[in-house]
Protein backbone atom coordinates (compact mmCIF):
# COMPACT_ATOMS: atom_id res chain seq x y z
CA UNK A 1 0.00 0.00 0.00
CA UNK A 2 0.99 3.26 -0.60
CA UNK A 3 1.78 5.28 2.15
CA UNK A 4 -0.17 7.93 3.42
CA UNK A 5 0.54 11.56 3.73
CA UNK A 6 -1.47 13.43 6.42
CA UNK A 7 -0.81 17.24 6.48
CA UNK A 8 -0.94 18.97 9.43
CA UNK A 9 -0.85 22.22 11.91
CA UNK A 10 1.01 23.42 14.64
CA UNK A 11 1.25 20.39 17.68
CA UNK A 12 1.20 22.83 20.45
CA UNK A 13 -2.20 24.41 19.25
CA UNK A 14 -4.12 22.66 16.46
CA UNK A 15 -6.72 19.93 18.27
CA UNK A 16 -8.23 19.09 14.86
CA UNK A 17 -4.98 17.91 13.45
CA UNK A 18 -3.95 16.11 16.78
CA UNK A 19 -7.51 13.98 16.46
CA UNK A 20 -6.44 12.65 12.43
CA UNK A 21 -2.86 12.29 13.65
CA UNK A 22 -3.57 9.98 16.58
CA UNK A 23 -6.16 8.15 14.98
CA UNK A 24 -3.23 7.50 11.91
CA UNK A 25 -1.28 6.19 14.78
CA UNK A 26 -3.86 3.81 16.07
CA UNK A 27 -4.65 2.56 12.64
CA UNK A 28 -0.97 1.21 12.27
CA UNK A 29 -0.45 2.17 8.74
CA UNK A 30 2.61 3.90 7.28
CA UNK A 31 2.13 7.47 6.96
CA UNK A 32 4.27 10.58 6.35
CA UNK A 33 3.35 13.95 8.08
CA UNK A 34 3.51 17.66 6.72
CA UNK A 35 3.65 19.93 9.69
CA UNK A 36 2.51 23.73 8.08
CA UNK A 37 2.31 26.54 11.22
CA UNK A 38 -0.70 28.65 11.46
CA UNK A 39 -1.38 32.12 11.21
CA UNK A 40 2.12 32.94 8.78
CA UNK A 41 2.35 34.75 5.90
CA UNK A 42 2.25 31.92 3.62
CA UNK A 43 0.13 29.60 5.70
CA UNK A 44 -3.01 30.21 3.45
CA UNK A 45 -0.98 29.43 0.24
CA UNK A 46 0.99 26.14 1.37
CA UNK A 47 -2.40 24.36 2.87
CA UNK A 48 -4.02 25.61 -0.27
CA UNK A 49 -1.91 23.67 -1.97
CA UNK A 50 -2.94 20.35 -0.25
CA UNK A 51 -6.42 21.07 0.87
CA UNK A 52 -9.44 22.42 -0.89
CA UNK A 53 -10.97 23.63 2.65
CA UNK A 54 -7.61 25.90 3.08
CA UNK A 55 -7.79 24.06 6.68
CA UNK A 56 -5.97 21.30 7.99
CA UNK A 57 -5.52 18.47 9.01
CA UNK A 58 -5.73 17.10 4.65
CA UNK A 59 -4.66 13.63 4.13
CA UNK A 60 -3.45 12.53 1.34
CA UNK A 61 -3.45 8.83 -0.44
CA UNK A 62 -3.71 6.80 -3.68
CA UNK A 63 -5.30 10.69 -5.38
CA UNK A 64 -7.34 10.59 -2.77
CA UNK A 65 -7.86 13.53 -1.02
CA UNK A 66 -9.48 13.74 2.48
CA UNK A 67 -9.91 16.91 4.48
CA UNK A 68 -11.70 16.83 7.89
CA UNK A 69 -11.20 15.17 11.00
CA UNK A 70 -13.80 13.25 11.05
CA UNK A 71 -13.91 11.60 7.53
CA UNK A 72 -10.17 10.92 7.77
CA UNK A 73 -10.81 8.37 10.64
CA UNK A 74 -13.39 6.95 8.83
CA UNK A 75 -11.41 6.77 5.82
CA UNK A 76 -7.97 5.25 8.18
CA UNK A 77 -10.96 2.98 9.60
CA UNK A 78 -11.96 1.33 5.93
CA UNK A 79 -7.86 1.22 4.86
CA UNK A 80 -7.38 -0.49 8.24
CA UNK A 81 -9.93 -2.69 9.61
CA UNK A 82 -8.22 -4.59 11.97
CA UNK A 83 -7.23 -1.67 13.76
CA UNK A 84 -10.79 -1.12 15.13
CA UNK A 85 -10.90 2.41 15.08
CA UNK A 86 -14.68 2.06 15.60
CA UNK A 87 -15.76 -1.01 17.59
CA UNK A 88 -17.40 -4.21 16.07
CA UNK A 89 -20.12 -4.21 18.44
CA UNK A 90 -22.96 -2.59 16.24
CA UNK A 91 -24.32 -0.84 19.62
CA UNK A 92 -20.76 0.41 20.88
CA UNK A 93 -19.91 1.58 17.50
CA UNK A 94 -22.88 3.64 16.80
CA UNK A 95 -22.44 5.16 20.35
CA UNK A 96 -19.27 5.88 19.31
CA UNK A 97 -19.70 7.75 16.16
CA UNK A 98 -22.35 9.29 17.53
CA UNK A 99 -20.44 11.09 20.37
CA UNK A 100 -17.81 11.40 17.71
CA UNK A 101 -20.15 13.55 15.47
CA UNK A 102 -21.16 15.89 18.70
CA UNK A 103 -17.37 16.29 19.60
CA UNK A 104 -17.32 17.51 16.07
CA UNK A 105 -20.14 19.27 15.59
CA UNK A 106 -20.45 20.86 18.87
CA UNK A 107 -18.68 22.25 21.95
CA UNK A 108 -17.88 25.38 20.32
CA UNK A 109 -17.83 27.49 23.48
CA UNK A 110 -15.25 25.26 25.13
CA UNK A 111 -12.81 25.47 22.30
CA UNK A 112 -13.21 29.21 21.73
CA UNK A 113 -12.48 29.83 25.91
CA UNK A 114 -10.59 26.89 26.46
CA UNK A 115 -8.31 26.25 22.59
CA UNK A 116 -5.20 23.80 23.39
CA UNK A 117 -1.84 25.01 24.59
CA UNK A 118 0.48 21.93 25.57
CA UNK A 119 3.36 23.45 26.37
CA UNK A 120 1.88 25.90 29.11
CA UNK A 121 0.12 25.40 32.79
CA UNK A 122 -2.81 28.04 31.94
CA UNK A 123 -4.93 27.79 35.27
CA UNK A 124 -4.94 31.44 35.75
CA UNK A 125 -6.41 31.84 32.63
CA UNK A 126 -8.87 29.67 32.75
CA UNK A 127 -12.43 30.31 31.96
CA UNK A 128 -13.99 27.31 33.07
CA UNK A 129 -16.67 28.40 34.49
CA UNK A 130 -18.43 30.49 31.26
CA UNK A 131 -17.96 26.47 29.47
CA UNK A 132 -19.80 24.60 32.54
CA UNK A 133 -22.66 23.02 30.30
CA UNK A 134 -19.98 21.85 28.10
CA UNK A 135 -17.93 20.64 30.49
CA UNK A 136 -20.96 18.50 32.08
CA UNK A 137 -21.99 17.41 28.89
CA UNK A 138 -18.59 15.93 28.05
CA UNK A 139 -18.35 14.31 32.07
CA UNK A 140 -21.93 12.12 30.98
CA UNK A 141 -20.44 11.39 27.65
CA UNK A 142 -16.82 9.35 28.80
CA UNK A 143 -19.42 8.09 32.06
CA UNK A 144 -21.66 6.62 29.72
CA UNK A 145 -19.53 5.34 27.01
CA UNK A 146 -16.51 3.60 30.39
CA UNK A 147 -19.72 1.88 31.91
CA UNK A 148 -22.07 0.89 29.59
CA UNK A 149 -19.24 -0.24 26.76
CA UNK A 150 -15.68 0.54 27.86
CA UNK A 151 -15.46 -1.64 31.60
CA UNK A 152 -16.84 -4.67 29.11
CA UNK A 153 -14.55 -4.34 26.99
CA UNK A 154 -16.16 -3.29 23.88
CA UNK A 155 -12.92 -3.13 21.78
CA UNK A 156 -10.66 -4.96 23.40
CA UNK A 157 -9.60 -4.11 27.05
CA UNK A 158 -8.06 -1.06 28.08
CA UNK A 159 -8.72 2.36 29.53
CA UNK A 160 -10.28 4.21 26.87
CA UNK A 161 -13.94 5.18 26.51
CA UNK A 162 -14.57 1.45 24.96
CA UNK A 163 -11.42 -0.39 26.00
CA UNK A 164 -9.08 -0.23 23.51
CA UNK A 165 -8.33 2.76 21.66
CA UNK A 166 -10.95 4.17 19.33
CA UNK A 167 -11.50 6.85 16.75
CA UNK A 168 -13.63 8.22 19.88
CA UNK A 169 -10.39 8.51 22.14
CA UNK A 170 -8.89 10.44 18.65
CA UNK A 171 -11.83 12.89 18.84
CA UNK A 172 -12.14 13.63 22.88
CA UNK A 173 -7.86 13.40 22.98
CA UNK A 174 -7.20 17.29 22.56
CA UNK A 175 -10.74 18.18 25.70
CA UNK A 176 -8.39 16.07 27.97
CA UNK A 177 -5.55 18.49 27.02
CA UNK A 178 -7.54 21.25 27.46
CA UNK A 179 -8.93 19.90 31.03
CA UNK A 180 -5.12 19.82 32.40
CA UNK A 181 -3.80 23.09 30.79
CA UNK A 182 -6.69 25.09 32.35
CA UNK A 183 -7.01 23.31 35.49
CA UNK A 184 -10.52 21.65 34.84
CA UNK A 185 -11.67 19.70 38.34
CA UNK A 186 -12.49 16.43 37.91
CA UNK A 187 -13.91 12.76 38.78
CA UNK A 188 -11.63 10.67 39.28
CA UNK A 189 -12.68 8.41 36.37
CA UNK A 190 -12.94 11.04 34.03
CA UNK A 191 -8.90 12.06 35.44
CA UNK A 192 -8.08 8.25 35.07
CA UNK A 193 -9.39 8.70 31.51
CA UNK A 194 -7.11 11.76 30.77
CA UNK A 195 -4.13 10.15 32.08
CA UNK A 196 -4.97 6.89 29.94
CA UNK A 197 -4.68 9.56 26.97
CA UNK A 198 -1.18 11.25 28.24
CA UNK A 199 0.54 7.91 28.86
CA UNK A 200 -0.71 6.73 25.15
CA UNK A 201 2.72 6.62 23.44
CA UNK A 202 1.40 7.97 19.81
CA UNK A 203 -0.05 10.56 22.68
CA UNK A 204 3.21 11.37 24.27
CA UNK A 205 4.97 11.18 21.03
CA UNK A 206 2.90 13.75 19.67
CA UNK A 207 3.40 16.05 23.01
CA UNK A 208 7.19 15.79 22.65
CA UNK A 209 6.81 17.42 19.33
CA UNK A 210 4.66 19.86 20.57
CA UNK A 211 7.19 21.02 22.79
CA UNK A 212 10.25 21.89 20.98
CA UNK A 213 7.94 24.46 18.93
CA UNK A 214 8.60 27.78 18.98
CA UNK A 215 5.82 29.26 16.81
CA UNK A 216 3.71 31.77 19.60
CA UNK A 217 -0.17 31.69 18.53
CA UNK A 218 -2.15 34.62 19.98
CA UNK A 219 -5.73 33.08 21.46
CA UNK A 220 -7.32 36.03 20.54
CA UNK A 221 -6.61 35.35 16.71
CA UNK A 222 -6.31 31.10 17.19
CA UNK A 223 -10.00 30.86 19.08
CA UNK A 224 -11.79 32.32 15.94
CA UNK A 225 -10.63 29.23 14.10
CA UNK A 226 -10.13 26.64 16.47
Amino acid sequence: MTRLTLIVGNKNYSSWSLRAWLAAKASGLDFHEIVIPLRQADTHARIRAHSPSGLVPALSHEGILVWESLAICEYLAELAPEARLWPADRAARAHARSISAEMHAGFASLRRNLPMDLAHDRHRDSRADLVKDDIARIMAIWQEARVRFGEAGANGKGPFLYGGFSAADAMYAPVATRFRTYGVALEPAAQAYCEAIFAWPAFKEWEAAALTETTVISFDVFQKAD
